[in-house]
């Protein structure tokens, strides 16, 4: 929901830099790059100086924010400026709702929805709490809010009609949506291209691709929402996942033709998509396009191109390309050197990988738990139990990038645990076990069943087995009950 005002020209040159910023104020917060702590800190700076910005500005940035999946910093400088003065639109509050949301929990969103007077309680803040409901998969709310619209007699425009489809298709039920495309027409509410997009993919998840083809034919009669790149993306992606290689490259020529705006998603699309294809080719000549189109190219194109050519096994060629954005890049960004490790770490080629470990830290790259993952995998692979353990205990120490805890995968703990019953290591088993317990009180029954089988084929005992399973409130099965028989027997 962008502020309406913001597509007039502005000019920052004109103003006073006496008392306003000597710069937009989305290049002051981006200045030190787009992680939440540089901007935080940018935006803190900002907010104890005297220097004025325009309201567009504000909403401006906040759009960008906001784009980026910065919603704190978005939601505080929407709340500082509302407190020195700065009046809000009721799309403001729409928007403002929808940073709350995300950055407090709906729970708070909901409080601020019941909070605003009636005057703002218009179809843009409803669609904005419906969305809300929407992303979060809160299925009965979301109905529930909808059919509250329709009895206020509230607009109920595209928008909320698409959040809720999209909602349908992510809870596993697009069979649903089609219903409410009927429901649309009837209502004579005007789909858009993300509305046929929806339809498509709902359509696609239930293996009806004729139906996606009438979908683009029905655009076509219409006339009223011509396809635009989106809708050649969507349909390529569907084609690829149905195996209909031909359609898809069609479909990507369209899409190409379409992207007239030389926009920087449609570029992606294309080369991740013409990648999925095996088209090493069509890769190449279409990140020169984007080059051309874009000569500062940034980080996150540097990303999905690498990561597709390692893809398709052409591992000199991401290297060579890792090479010039390494040469280039204004912030080193561990997501582009987690590709390479990646890579290096799968052909076997780990000093390389080591080698982009141990200078990332130098250049500004913050090892993050992806890198020690990445060389948690080749280590199982080969068998090497103790180097596995100590990357894990490096990824659990780090957790996620969004606070979150990072856990290795049930599968990678199966592996683990069989290896260290295999070569009868049971301080091996237990230091897993340890290490998991810090990220969940919930170690699954079989990494416990495989620990007893560990202390049995090492032929150790544990008296007080039994009384740990009970405190952990794990139940093993009949096979490991006859182990615990013999282990829990006093040496």
């Amino acid at each position: 929901m962008a502020l309406r005002h913001l597509s007039r020209p502005r000019d920052i040159v004109k103003r006073s830099t006496k008392k306003y910023l000597d710069e937009p104020l989305y290049h002051r917060l981006f200045k030190d790059g787009g992680s939440q702590v540089n901007v935080r800190q940018q935006l803190n700076q900002f907010l104890k100086g005297t220097k004025h910005v325009f309201k567009w500005e504000v909403g401006d940035t906040i759009k960008k924010l906001r784009s980026r999946g910065l919603y704190y910093p978005a939601l505080k400088l929407s709340e500082v400026m509302e407190h020195r003065g700065m009046n809000k639109t009721v799309s403001d509050q729409a928007i403002h709702l929808d940073l709350v949301a995300k950055a407090r929990g709906i729970a708070a969103g909901e409080t601020y929805f019941v909070a605003l007077p009636e005057t703002s309680k218009t179809e843009l803040t409803y669609a904005s709490l419906l969305n809300c409901y929407c992303k979060e998969l809160m299925t009965e709310k979301a109905e529930g809010l909808l059919n509250k619209m329709k009895e206020l007699n509230i607009t109920v425009s595209s928008m909320s009609y698409n959040s809720l489809m999209t909602l349908y298709t992510k809870t596993g039920q697009p069979e649903r949506v089609p219903a409410m495309i009927q429901e649309m027409k009837a209502e004579n509410v005007m789909p858009d291209s993300y509305t046929y997009n929806v339809w498509m993919r709902a359509l696609a998840a239930t293996e009806d691709v004729s139906g996606v083809e009438r979908v683009i034919e029905e655009m076509n009669r219409d006339g009223r929402v011509a396809p635009d790149w989106t809708t050649y993306s969507n349909m390529a992606s569907i084609y690829v996942d149905a195996g209909l290689s031909e359609k898809a490259e069609k479909a990507l020529q369209e899409l190409e033709m379409k992207n007239t705006d030389r926009d920087f998603k449609a570029y992606q699309f294309l080369i991740t998509l013409y990648g999925r294809l095996g088209k090493l080719t069509e890769v190449y000549r279409i990140w020169r396009s984007l080059r051309l189109a874009m000569p500062k190219t940034s980080n996150v194109a540097y990303l999905n191109m690498i990561q597709v050519l390692v893809n398709l096994k052409d591992v000199p060629g991401a290297e060579t390309l890792f090479k010039e954005w390494q040469a280039n890049c204004s912030t080193y960004d561990i997501r582009v050197v987690n590709v390479m490790i990646g890579a290096y770490a799968r052909e076997g080629f780990i000093e390389k990988a080591n080698e982009l470990k141990e200078k990332s830290p130098r250049r500004g790259g913050k090892l993050n738990a992806k890198t020690w993952e990445l060389f948690m995998d080749y280590y199982v692979k080969s068998g090497d139990t103790a180097q596995a353990l100590e990357c894990i205990t490096k990824a659990v120490s780090i957790g996620k990038g969004d606070g979150g805890k990072w856990l290795p995968s049930q599968e990678t703990v199966r592996t683990l645990m069989s290896q260290f019953e295999e070569k009868k290591d049971v301080n091996g088993a237990e230091n897993l076990v340890e290490i998991l317990k810090k990220g969940t009180d919930d170690v699954a029954a079989e990494t416990f069943e495989s620990l007893i089988r560990t202390y049995a084929a090492a032929g150790k005992s544990h008296p007080a087995m039994r009384q740990r399973l009970k405190m952990e409130k794990v139940k093993v099965n009949e096979a490991t009950e006859k182990l615990l028989d013999e282990l829990c027997q006093e040496e």
